[in-house]
């Protein structure tokens, strides 16, 4: 592995806050690690920190990427107008220049508008109905009772389609339809009576809203509305039920701020934020260079594949204090969880809603609620991390 140590360029751009960096001259020890092992897969916070601490910049030759991993070099390379997403796609993630900033004038406030209602009606009601079914059970496991079908039915609700939809969109998800989207027959195919339907009839859900809008004074097209939704739906079934996953993690194994959050639910939106740095769902963002780009100081070409390592940004110390810790106390506990610059996730708001109700309903629902013995969560992955299993004693 070809590996270069040298120093981001500082200071960071203005659309990302300042970080006080305190330079150390290091002398590796050995070559970067690469990130495609299964080591790393069930860990990768040792190999982020090395990386952080001794590679800033490194070639990691089996992924074909530049890995990325200080904290003001993560939020530079996610605001770069030359990094892209990929693969290619028909999501907002995918678009640039005016089809993206048109595009997302036009689903951001769909997203912060009649959209909340929705989804606070649909996720409200079924976390409540979840967290009651929990209850009545001596032992059960959160992730497959709890956290993968709350963020879907809220999806599911704030679109307006059929209830019964949301086992059909857990299906997809399993086979592969994730936080990006992109194109699924069945999806496609489901969709299609619904968007006539829209267009000759809209209501206040935000399919509705998608399919009354307008660029240029044309509507958007069927196939540009099913990448939105397709987007919307993935990201519940993939990075909201893995966020709420490591959420109710985090607050299982710290008793203490548990009970402080059944005592003081205005903390929730802090204690989700500080899950989402601690413990993203994605801690590896991938970029291609569209044109040649500087990134951590250094030029890299056009085509180069850059790894925007968010896991290890979250954890870096010369951003955040005792960064391993999980402290729903503090202060700025940053946003780079659900992405940084003109990519930033435009549904990170209803997601953090989602969790906010489900975490009224469990605590509402389950006063006793606590792992089951000797059961201790055990989060995998890398590009979408989570526990896949929480095993717990709701009374």
């Amino acid at each position: 592995m070809r590996c270069l140590s040298v120093p981001p360029e500082d200071p960071p751009p203005a659309a990302t806050p300042a970080v006080a960096r305190v330079e150390v001259p290091v002398t590796p020890l050995g070559p970067a690690p690469g990130l495609l092992s299964p080591a790393v897969a069930r860990d990768p916070y040792p190999a982020f920190r090395v990386l952080r601490e001794s590679f800033p910049l490194a070639r990691d030759e089996f992924l074909g990427a530049w890995l990325v991993s200080r904290y003001g070099d993560v939020c530079e390379a996610l605001a770069r107008d030359e990094l892209v997403a990929l693969p290619p796609g028909r999501t907002l993630a995918h678009m640039e220049g005016a089809t993206h900033r048109a595009h997302r004038a036009l689903v951001e406030p769909a997203l912060r508008g009649r959209a909340v209602a929705a989804l606070a009606a649909g996720a409200s009601r079924t976390a409540h109905v979840l967290a009651r079914r929990i209850a009545a059970r001596p032992e059960t496991d959160l992730v497959a009772e709890f956290c993968r079908w709350l963020p879907t039915a809220a999806v599911v609700a704030a679109l307006g389609l059929p209830h019964e939809d949301t086992a059909r969109v857990q299906r997809w998800c399993r086979d592969g339809l994730g936080h990006l989207g992109g194109g699924h027959h069945e999806l496609d195919a489901r969709l299609r009576p619904h968007l006539a339907r829209r267009r000759s009839r809209p209501g206040d859900d935000l399919l509705s809203v998608l399919c009354a809008a307008e660029v240029d004074g044309r509507p958007l097209a069927d196939g540009t509305v099913a990448g939105l939704v397709g987007s919307l739906l993935g990201a519940g079934g993939e990075a909201t039920a893995l966020a709420l996953a490591s959420f109710l993690a985090n607050l299982l194994d710290d008793p203490a701020q548990l009970a402080l959050v059944r005592e003081r639910p205005e903390l929730i939106p802090a204690a989700w934020a500080e899950s989402l740095r601690r413990d993203p769902p994605a801690p590896v963002v991938l970029r291609r260079a569209v044109r040649p780009v500087v990134v951590a100081g250094t030029a890299l070409p056009a085509g180069a594949v850059v790894a925007c390592l968010v896991g290890a940004a979250n954890r870096d110390p010369a951003r955040f204090a005792d960064p391993d810790r999980y402290d729903i106390r503090r202060a700025d506990p940053g946003r780079l969880a659900f992405g940084a610059g003109r990519h930033a996730c435009p549904g990170a708001e209803l997601a953090a809603r989602t969790a906010g109700y489900g975490l009224h309903a469990l605590l509402d629902a389950l006063p006793g609620l606590r792992w089951a013995p000797g059961f201790r969560p055990d989060p995998r992955g890398l590009l979408t991390r989570g526990p896949r299993t929480l095993l717990v004693r709701p009374r």
